[in-house]
């Protein structure tokens, strides 16, 4: 097993923690974590062009004026194409992006993310991370002791104060365990994890 050292708010070593073989020492393989990427980023766009075609119109299926004798070319309705506020004869329609990839794969990927970030020294272990206030003064402070920057901290539940602190800070994300993903995973250079997370990653993975 891994072992990673445990850090507090101040950047002060406390202790250690090993960390299961399973999850956070496996053979990284880029092409996996690819596919997953590519899914999520494909499952969060939105398609949103789209045109009324000719069955989509309201209106009478009557026609305007009778077929011959009056000299004019003849039409079906006035839903036709042809005329103004008709149906939309080659316009766009709404489709989805949805990419699926296999569950097992995307566990596997979610292992590779995480070890990739142990891998590269960029996984920091944090006992806990309690504000007594909602500040970013204060959270910058606990940031500059861990000599981070660019973050994903991950906690196991709700935490008010540490999320609101957070919000206006770029390029630093809490997320609870239970949104922990590769694509996030992968955004940010370091991976910051509260202790009590881990547990919680081990559950959702070792399943």
């Amino acid at each position: 097993m891994a072992v990673v050292d445990i850090q507090n708010i101040n950047g002060e070593t406390v202790s250690q923690i090993d960390l299961t073989d399973n999850i956070f020492d496996v053979t990284v393989k880029p092409y996996v974590l690819h596919e997953v990427v590519t899914m999520q980023l494909a499952n969060r766009r939105m398609s949103s062009a789209s045109v009324k075609h000719r069955s989509d119109v309201k209106g009478s299926g009557r026609k305007p004026f009778r077929q011959k004798g009056t000299g004019r070319a003849r039409q079906g309705d006035i839903k036709s194409p042809l005329l103004r506020g008709g149906g939309v004869i080659f316009g766009p329609n709404q489709r989805s992006y949805v990419h699926k990839v296999n569950k097992k794969v995307k566990k596997s990927a979610f292992k590779m993310a995480l070890s990739s970030k142990l891998k590269e020294n960029n996984l920091i272990v944090i006992d806990r991370l309690e504000l007594d206030q909602i500040g970013t003064k204060g959270f910058m402070k606990v940031l500059k002791a861990l000599n981070v920057e660019h973050a994903l901290i991950v906690t196991e539940k709700s935490n008010k104060n540490l999320e609101l602190s957070s919000r206006n800070i770029p390029d630093v994300k809490v997320l609870r365990t239970k949104g922990l993903n590769v694509y996030d995973i992968l955004k940010y250079r370091s991976l910051v994890l509260v202790e009590a997370s881990i547990k919680g990653i081990e559950r959702r993975l070792l399943k």
